[in-house]
């Protein structure tokens, strides 16, 4: 475990959005299911991303070149049944469970808190269409072409389940339509899929109850792909120009489908200054007050909303917030347990966080709990800290963005210990 001290400073300045690891993951596996090779400009990777690559190499990709050069994604069939290690990455399981049966099968693999996250919705939705799945949680092997058909999912399940049957079901040889018990959540990240698989040539609608996919079709690469900025991301240090600042971001999309690109808006709401010009987001710091929240279709926006609501005066609510308890943390628990090791007041619910924000923190000590969007929040905690932030497990951050501490750095950020990542 790598330990981080910061010392408590301002970041003011100009920084690249790293590379969308929800459009990457997308981007790739549509190239990996399409009918000639897919060529992709430079993009920044991450643990996530090189799990999810490493996985379609295992399903028969070839992958010539690399992140910092671009590279070309060759796409090829699976010898006998491949070992997919996903990692921490629940996206790349949960994507890959119904593309991997479609292929013929396989057998998955990964380490962390993601043998214990939840992937049952997905695999019963499988077994109901033929699919033989030799277990509830990791390690499990799928065989068998799952049959088109009318395939249901709870709407409150992860949004990964939908978009991994999104990009299988088009291959099937027959319709399928996914439908939806409930209101859904995280529809933005849905409209994402959909929006990716449009621009490989893959038809989806939106029905009243869900999703209709015909089927028979061919994923067809467009010319060149780049993988555009994150907002999930950029979020951390818009939120330092809220209460530091001013920090603009470039390279966001402002028509993007992330969800995500909300928390321009959310900063406003809270009283900070924020301007807009092309694909640059200027955030500048203002009077901030708290805010009621449902952070449903935004919850990777979580853990730093909550450390808004420390900068502000007043109290902030979190809600709608359930689904976060099975992510890399039981996110509602260890943001609660953030704020609280440095000084903060907050009140956790079952589905729910409240802050009483003052506009400072103490500091003190954060444990990571292994999630990336915590280390990242502590760290930009520590710019209303009154004493240093020590972060133990810092490292956790190359899940999505291994080179945060080196832009924490080059804002102004003042950082001790050694960096192993």
């Amino acid at each position: 475990m790598s330990t981080l001290a910061i010392t408590p400073g301002r970041l003011c300045g100009t920084l690249p959005a790293v590379s969308s690891k929800s459009a990457a993951h997308r981007a790739f596996i549509c190239a990996a299911l399409s009918d000639a090779p897919t060529s992709f400009a430079p993009f920044v990777t991450n643990a996530d991303i090189d799990a999810t690559m490493a996985c379609l190499r295992a399903l028969g990709a070839v992958i010539r070149g690399d992140a910092d050069s671009g590279c070309t994604l060759i796409p090829g069939k699976p010898a006998g049944l491949p070992q997919l290690d996903c990692g921490e990455s629940g996206s790349t399981l949960r994507f890959l469970l119904p593309v991997a049966a479609v292929l013929g099968g396989a057998s998955f693999t990964g380490h962390g808190r993601l043998p214990q996250r939840q992937v049952t919705p997905i695999l019963d939705a499988l077994r109901a269409h033929g699919t033989r799945v030799s277990g509830d949680s990791l390690p499990l092997t799928v065989t068998g072409c799952p049959a088109p058909g009318d395939y249901h999912l709870p709407g409150n399940a992860s949004s990964q389940y939908f978009s991994g049957l999104l990009f299988a079901l088009p291959l099937l040889p027959g319709d399928s339509r996914i439908h939806v018990a409930g209101t859904l959540s995280s529809e933005g990240y849905i409209d994402l899929t959909r929006d990716t698989l449009s621009r490989f040539g893959v038809i989806t609608h939106r029905t009243e109850d869900g999703f209709f996919i015909p089927g028979n079709q061919h994923y067809t690469p467009p010319t060149g792909v780049a993988i555009e900025g994150d907002w999930s991301g950029a979020a951390f240090y818009l939120a330092a120009g809220a209460i530091s600042g001013p920090v603009t971001v470039t390279g966001l999309r402002p028509d993007s489908a992330q969800r995500d690109r909300g928390i321009a808006e959310l900063l406003a709401a809270f009283g900070a200054e924020v301007q807009k010009s092309g694909d640059a987001v200027t955030v500048s710091p203002g009077a901030l007050t708290g805010q009621t929240i449902d952070v449903d279709q935004i919850p990777d926006l979580f853990p730093i909303l909550g450390i808004l609501a420390c900068a502000a005066v007043g109290e902030t609510r979190l809600t709608g917030a359930a689904r976060l308890r099975d992510k890399e943390s039981d996110r509602i628990a260890s943001t609660a347990a953030m704020i609280r090791a440095l000084g903060g007041q907050a009140e956790e619910f079952p589905d729910e966080l409240r802050i009483h924000g003052t506009g400072r923190l103490a500091g003190g000590t954060v444990d990571g709990a292994g999630d990336h969007r915590i280390v990242m929040s502590a760290a930009i905690a520590s710019l209303i800290c009154d004493a240093p932030v020590q972060i133990d497990g810092a490292q956790a951050v190359t899940k999505s963005y291994p080179g945060f501490f080196t832009d924490f750095q080059n804002l102004g950020g003042i950082t001790h210990g050694i960096t192993l990542w």
